[in-house]
């Protein structure tokens, strides 16, 4: 038996966000969804806020969803829902995100620590080169690598121990 979809396909959705977010007077914003959930960040007076809902998050709930796009539909339809109240004027938008929890500005990682395999600033100089030692077993010419990718996991290395070393 063949499992349903709730809501319409994605892009009929991502159109919508579009419009929605033009109803708010948000220009900045951005999104992403995927099998298991998604979210939906936006710059409102200057601050970053996000929108997550998940598959399991609808579940804990009682809410009965399989795919990751009807969370987002779920998601884009209740800003909609927000935008009329905007509109309606039962409700000022500056007053609803004042309850919201805004996030901090996202740090910035270096190339050469995303050249390491990290997505975050590490939490010590032992992590990079725990790291290093991890890529250099792959990369190493003795292993099967080249001389010039090994080359570029030293620099990375020592740039990023380096990084760390100033950050104290």
């Amino acid at each position: 038996m063949a499992i349903k979809k709730q809501y319409g396909d994605a892009a009929t959705y991502e159109k919508k966000l579009e419009k929605v977010m033009e109803r708010l007077g948000i220009k900045e914003f951005n999104f992403n969804w995927d099998r298991h959930g998604c979210w939906i960040e936006f710059r409102y007076k200057g601050e970053l806020y996000r929108f997550e809902h998940s598959v399991e998050k609808a579940k804990s709930r009682g809410i009965e969803l399989r795919y990751g796009s009807d969370v987002f539909a779920q998601v884009v339809l209740a800003l909609e829902d927000l935008a009329r109240m905007v509109e309606r004027g039962i409700y000022d938008l500056s007053t609803w995100v004042a309850g919201m929890k805004f996030l901090p500005p996202a740090i910035e990682v270096p190339s050469f620590l995303r050249f390491l395999g990290f997505d975050r600033i590490p939490d010590s100089v032992e992590e990079v080169r725990d790291r290093f030692r991890t890529l250099a077993k792959q990369l190493h010419p003795d292993a099967g690598g080249n001389v010039e990718d090994f080359q570029k996991l030293k620099d990375a290395s020592e740039q990023a121990i380096k990084f760390m070393t100033d950050q104290k």
